[in-house]
């Protein structure tokens, strides 16, 4: 499966097989309903801050598969099995946010190593 960054897609491979993943509008704003955050901004500030719980891995990662167009419940992303395990989903939640909020989510890296 292709994924065109320019549109803001990734390719991940879950459970063996490829995915792609988008954060699209609506997917931003569902993680803005699920976090409360008043904006965007204060979405990129909450992953920008290194600390990941397994539950914004899977609600970030679901998001992205619904953002793509796959019709999954964050309980069905929760199951799923990644390359490498926990590292594995870090990975594909680090390059879905750099790819979707792009030099915004870098300038935030570099000040929270």
């Amino acid at each position: 499966m292709t994924a065109n960054r320019r549109r803001g897609e990734i390719a991940a491979e879950l459970d063996g097989k490829s995915h792609r993943l988008c954060l699209t509008l609506g997917a931003l704003a569902e993680l803005e309903a699920s976090y409360a955050a008043t904006d965007l901004t204060a979405l990129v500030e909450r992953f920008s801050s290194g600390r990941l719980s397994a539950s914004d891995m899977i609600r970030v990662i679901g998001a992205g598969l619904r953002g793509a167009g796959y019709e999954l419940s964050d309980n069905e992303v929760g199951g799923m099995r990644a390359d490498g395990g926990v590292a594995g989903f870090a990975a594909i939640v680090a390059d879905l946010l750099t790819t979707t909020f792009g030099a915004a989510a870098k300038a935030e890296e570099t000040r929270n190593p």
